[in-house]
């Protein structure tokens, strides 16, 4: 039995250990808030555990803070949730965080402060602080006379993801900052002081706001964590969608038309040429009242005497022969005709 128990134990603190480059987890996956060392709080009310609004998970947390809400007995109003972290001088670390204001949240050009990494000592403001003023979103570092690194639109409604690499010293040389804001680098590694002299810091988170602030007001946080190494806060990068298929249009087939079929070899039919006894005729050959004796049209001679048109040699003899035998013919058949008259 005893086995089994401590055997449980170590299940349990998997998830917590999964990654050896992640130091801690603030993301509210337990269902309340054993995770962080502390609150300050007037009521447990003011910081909630809920299920209806997350970025995560299961599980986010919704700080509320109304007029008088002084826990402490400081300057302001305040609900805030406490991590000891104490990073060491020359340490650098990598949170990541998403936090969202409603789209009630009120109005007011007063100080209020979402997130904040506060020096050891009691009083002035932090090392570095997340605060909005008006309609605008703000990161300051190095106190109240320090320098503000980024500004941006406060947007109601929408989830702000916040990822910020620290470097932390008091040496202005020595400590940086950077951050990205909705996947996006806003502030590029700057270096700057990040720590008041020897006073080591620790994470506040809630809503702590100027007391001269009237109306309610509550700000969610969700997946808080503190890594040694920026690719266990780094969300990934979203896949691309592949492109659509854009299918082939259906060509319309007609009924009528018959389908085409490749078109077949064309085969010439050798005209018959009219036939001597020395070979074929050609049109200029051919015996006709205007040629009678078949003979080849001027200018049909080659450079060697030979009409490309011409008859054989012996062919045009025996013609002039026959010729000369039917003209004589004639004559006597004339002569024996006068002779008898």
């Amino acid at each position: 039995m005893t086995q089994l128990l401590r055997l449980a134990a170590l299940v349990s603190l998997i998830p917590t250990f999964a990654s050896a480059d992640v130091v801690w987890r603030g993301d509210f996956e337990t269902g309340n808030t054993s995770q962080w060392t502390r609150s300050q709080s007037v009521a447990n009310s003011r910081l909630q555990v809920v299920t209806d609004v997350v970025r995560e998970g299961r599980y986010a947390l919704k700080a509320t803070v109304r007029q008088g809400d002084d826990p402490i007995g400081a300057s302001g109003n305040r609900n805030e949730l406490l991590y000891i972290s104490q990073e060491q001088t020359n340490s650098t670390w990598f949170y990541k965080w998403s936090t969202l204001f409603p789209a009630d949240y009120p109005l007011d050009d007063g100080w209020q402060v979402f997130a904040q990494w506060h020096q050891e000592g009691c009083c002035g403001s932090p090392p570095l602080e997340f605060y909005v003023r008006g309609e605008e979103m703000f990161m300051r570092v190095g106190g109240a006379s320090g320098k503000v690194l980024w500004t941006a639109p406060l947007r109601r409604g929408d989830w702000n993801d916040f990822v910020l690499e620290v470097k932390w010293s008091p040496n202005a040389k020595t400590g940086h900052v950077q951050l990205w804001h909705n996947g996006a680098v806003v502030v590029p590694r700057t270096s700057v002081a990040t720590q008041f002299g020897t006073e080591l810091n620790y994470l506040k988170l809630g809503l702590y706001r100027d007391d001269a602030i009237r109306p309610e007001a509550s700000v969610y946080h969700d997946g808080f964590l503190m890594a040694s190494t920026l690719e266990e806060v780094m969300p990934p990068a979203p896949e691309p969608e592949p492109a659509p298929t854009v299918p082939e249009p259906d060509v319309p087939v007609d009924p009528t038309t018959e389908p085409s079929t490749p078109d077949a070899p064309v085969v010439e039919t050798p005209v018959p040429q009219p036939q001597t006894r020395w070979g074929v005729m050609t049109g200029d050959d051919l015996l006709t009242p205007e040629n009678p004796l078949g003979a080849p049209s001027a200018g049909g001679c080659s450079a060697s005497g030979k009409g490309a048109s011409s008859l054989p040699l012996s062919a045009a003899v025996g013609l002039l022969s026959l010729s000369a035998l039917f003209v004589r013919r004639r004559k006597a058949a004339r002569a024996h005709a006068h002779a008898k008259r």
